[in-house]
C-alpha cells in the first residue's frame, strides 16, 4: 500500500512539473532573495536572446526553463560564494503576448493570463467582428517549432507567443 501511494505521488510530481511554464523572450520575472535588497529585482525582462542578467553571476540562459529551474540555478551560482543557503523566490510578474488578428474588433497584442481559451482570447480582442468564423481559428503556436498554421476550436488552450488568426465566413 505504502509503494502504490509513493509510486502515485512519484506520477504527480512528474506530472506538474511536465505541465510548468517554460520561459521565453518577452517574460517579466521577479526575483527575491531573502535579506538581500540588492539581489532583489521586481521586474526582470527576459531579453529577444532568451536570457537575463543578474549580479554575480552574469548573463543566464532561462528560455525553455522552469521558474523553479531558474530558482535552484539562481541559489546554487550564490551558494556558497557569495550567499550561505540563499533562499531564492521566482515569479512570472508579466507573461509574453500572444496576437490575435484578422475578423477581431481590436487586433494586436494581447496580454498573457493562465488559463485563457481562443474564446476569451477573442473576447480579449474586442470580439468578433460581424463578418468572422465564430466556430474556429488559425493558430500558428510558438511552442511548433515549424510554425505550421494549425485550425483550432474555441476551447482551445492559448499559449503565450501564439499568432490567432480569426477567418471571415462567406454565409
Amino acid at each position: 500500500m505504502q509503494s502504490a501511494v509513493a509510486l502515485l505521488l512519484l506520477l504527480l510530481t512528474t506530472l506538474v512539473a511536465a505541465q510548468e511554464y517554460a520561459l521565453n523572450a518577452g517574460d517579466t520575472l521577479r526575483v527575491h532573495v531573502f535579506g538581500e535588497p540588492e539581489l532583489t529585482f521586481d521586474e526582470l525582462l527576459v531579453g529577444q536572446n532568451g536570457r537575463i542578467s543578474y549580479p554575480f553571476l552574469g548573463v543566464l540562459a532561462v528560455s525553455g526553463k522552469s521558474v523553479s529551474e531558474v530558482e535552484e540555478e539562481l541559489r546554487s551560482g550564490l551558494s556558497p560564494d557569495y550567499l550561505v543557503d540563499p533562499r531564492v523566490s521566482v515569479s512570472i510578474v508579466e507573461y509574453r503576448p500572444f496576437f490575435v488578428n484578422g475578423e477581431v474588433k481590436k487586433p494586436g497584442a494581447v496580454a498573457f493570463q493562465p488559463g485563457l481559451t481562443l474564446r476569451k482570447a477573442v473576447s480579449l480582442a474586442g470580439g468578433f467582428t460581424e463578418r468572422a468564423n465564430k466556430k474556429r481559428a488559425m493558430v500558428i503556436s510558438d511552442s511548433d517549432p515549424e510554425l505550421a498554421e494549425t485550425e483550432r476550436g474555441l476551447d482551445y488552450a492559448v499559449q503565450p507567443g501564439d499568432i490567432i488568426t480569426v477567418d471571415d465566413t462567406f454565409f
